[in-house]
């Protein structure tokens, strides 16, 4: 059964997560913990899964299950009650967000709505992501399989990731592939998502530059192979003669 240090340390979490949420989330500014244990559902959501992780751990039946489908119902946020979750974690909005059984996640990292750790096939064992300490993960990702995250990566929003995401890396597309910002990686706990490049469309934009400079260069050999032909039409008639 959950015993009395175990509630403690229930405590413990849920105060570092409310204060992850007013440190990351500029509409907590100046809110009460109440207000924000009331009326965040992300803040809602990780509490229920405190609770429910902390009773599977226990070995109690159906009971986490409970918790965890009562609070997919209240808040949009699917936790599996066997996953686990590091200190000072925050979901933004949280609407949408789906983290399976086997998924781990370090601590101080932050998920916006839409974001899925989730599995492929139906394979037994580690079949969700692993993500590191100070990850950052945007709007409607999805990572899918047995997949780490590394320490202080950044995923894009919409980024479909299927494979290893190196350490401090900032990761977009689909699939997602490692870019760097204006040659550095994006500093803070969250991303400037609007300006994060799209591989896609950088590569869309080099072609289109080198089909027109084709079509220039193209351009000029047709001019050139029309003022060659001029001459030598002129060389073959001759000079013509005045009033001929």
């Amino acid at each position: 059964m959950i015993g009395a240090s175990t509630i403690k340390d229930v405590i413990k979490e849920v105060r570092r997560d409310v204060a992850a949420a007013r440190e990351r989330d500029p509409a907590a500014q100046g809110v009460g913990t109440f207000e924000i244990l009331a009326s965040w559902p992300g803040v809602q959501a990780l509490l229920a899964h405190r609770i429910a992780h902390a009773l599977w751990e226990a070995g109690v039946p159906l009971l986490p299950r409970l918790i965890a489908f009562l609070s997919r119902s209240v808040t949009g946020v699917e936790i599996h009650p066997a996953a686990k979750v590091g200190q000072e974690f925050f979901i933004d909005h949280g609407s949408g967000v789906v983290i399976g059984e086997t998924a781990e996640i370090g601590d101080r990292v932050t998920l916006y709505q839409g974001v899925t750790l989730g599995g492929t096939g139906f394979a037994q064992g580690k079949r969700h992501p692993t993500v590191e300490d100070d990850v950052t993960i945007g709007s409607g990702a999805k990572l899918l399989g047995p997949i780490t995250v590394g320490h202080g990566a950044k995923i894009g929003a919409n980024t479909v990731v299927i494979k290893d995401v190196p350490p401090n890396s900032t990761v977009v597309g689909n699939p997602g592939h490692p870019v760097r910002v204006e040659g550095r990686r994006v500093e803070g706990p969250d991303a400037d998502w609007i300006h994060l490049p799209d591989p896609v469309a950088d590569a869309i934009r080099m072609l289109s530059e080198r089909i027109a400079a084709l079509e220039r260069r193209m351009a000029e050999l047709d001019g050139q192979a029309t003022e060659a032909q001029v001459v030598e039409l002129e060389t073959k008639r001759g000079p013509t003669s005045a009033g001929g």
